[in-house]
């Protein structure tokens, strides 16, 4: 599997970012603003994330994203650690990033690869998704905050 940086002029999979978050217009601008990455088997896109310059010395990892027949292999882990590696190669000192209190394997798996959870932000996703959000039978209300120093 190839993790690479999309081209200029090359878009971002935007069927495969809608399945971490259901927000069009919310994933339009971020991945706008932010750095697209996909990881590629034999020239298939297998996976995406996007990060996203916050403050000074700080990048958010908004977006990890694998295909869905793809999940429970690994993939989604290797683009997390990539994100921090390229981090790092940048100057970041911090990756943050934020998911829903639904989300049973990702939060598993942001602290698998050494993040924290440092907050939550009460009600979130009610306040700026038009639709409910449900996942693991349990209504995705809550943005759970997770950071990592490098």
């Amino acid at each position: 599997m190839n993790i690479r940086k999309l081209n200029k002029g090359e878009k971002p999979p935007m069927e495969l970012l809608l399945l971490a978050d259901p927000s069009r217009e919310i994933v339009e601008d971020y991945s706008k603003r932010g750095e697209c990455f996909i990881a590629e088997i034999d020239q298939h896109i297998m996976g995406v994330y996007v990060l996203l310059p916050t403050r000074p010395e700080t990048v958010e990892l908004v977006n990890v994203a694998v295909v869905e027949e793809q999940h429970g292999r690994g993939i989604g882990k290797r683009l997390v650690m990539d994100a921090i590696k390229v981090a790092k190669s940048k100057g970041y000192k911090t990756v943050e990033i934020g998911t829903g209190n639904s989300g049973i394997g990702q939060l598993a798996l942001y602290q698998k690869c050494g993040f924290r959870i440092v907050g939550v932000d009460i009600d979130f996703f009610v306040k700026h998704y038009e639709d409910d959000i449900f996942e693991n039978g349990i209504q995705c209300r809550d943005m759970v905050r997770l950071s990592q120093d490098l």
